[in-house]
């Protein structure tokens, strides 16, 4: 999938806690993006509207419906990438989304459920076909949804990307097999990565944007961490050490 070229792009990486409170979340990262410069690609956690509010579950997915509008407006002249609970043929999937210029361009259901933390009881799997490289203003993207950055078949399935987005609810408790992971992918990839994983408290809070040499610069206590995206970076990178990726 390919959308229109333009110019230099900003990447964003965002860092912020989701509360029980869905609107006051949604306002959150409406805020921040708005904060960010025009043609930025950013990057939030993983269902930071809702948080995997089982208890609430019905509610939560009734909103994503509710936000969904709100946040086509304010990605004029960006790209957000996240992922919201969402129903299809009466089946509940975690939807990655990449809204860009006031629409949805690409939507694909997480496709490796972390069953540890119970999310086959509520939700449905998505298919690894869906995975897809979309092109937008010239940049190839990527998106792995937390847990399935430990599977090397949709490793593999980024190759070629120039950035690769993780929105993710990391586990506190395997914090640096996080930033181990998507350390290697930048490196592996010879491309850019932009993690977010939320600031709620069992969370590992790593959020970061790590260059194609694997230099990793972290939000700590940022809301918004922000780096130049260079296409010339990638590809002197990818010539210097020449491992075959185009």
């Amino acid at each position: 999938m390919t959308t229109s070229k333009i110019g230099e792009q900003k990447l964003c990486s965002l860092l912020f806690k989701t509360t029980s409170n869905y609107n006051a979340n949604l306002q959150t990262l409406l805020t921040l993006l708005k904060k960010t410069e025009k043609n930025s690609i950013v990057v939030a956690p993983e269902v930071c509207l809702t948080g995997f509010d089982y208890d609430n579950f019905k509610a939560a997915v009734a909103f994503s419906k509710i936000a969904i509008e709100e946040i086509k407006k304010a990605s004029l002249g960006k790209t957000l990438i996240f992922t919201m609970f969402e129903k299809e043929d009466g089946k509940i999937f975690n939807n990655a989304k990449i809204f860009h210029n006031g629409e949805i361009v690409f939507s694909r259901a997480k496709a490796r459920l972390f069953r540890f933390g119970g999310e086959d009881k509520y939700m449905s799997q998505g298919s690894d076909e869906a995975f897809e490289i979309v092109e937008v203003d010239g940049i190839k993207i990527a998106i792995l949804i937390c847990f399935e950055l430990r599977f090397r078949d949709l490793l593999k399935r980024c190759e070629g990307a120039d950035v690769i987005a993780i929105p993710s609810w990391w586990g506190v408790l395997r914090s640096e097999h996080f930033k181990s992971l998507s350390q290697s992918l930048a490196i592996m990839n010879q491309c850019y990565v932009v993690a977010s994983d939320s600031q709620n408290k069992e969370c590992s809070k790593l959020s970061a944007i790590i260059s194609p040499k694997g230099e990793a610069k972290y939000n700590e206590n940022s809301a918004c961490l922000v780096e130049k995206y260079s296409k010339k970076e990638i590809t002197l990178t990818r010539r210097y050490i020449d491992v075959g990726i185009i």
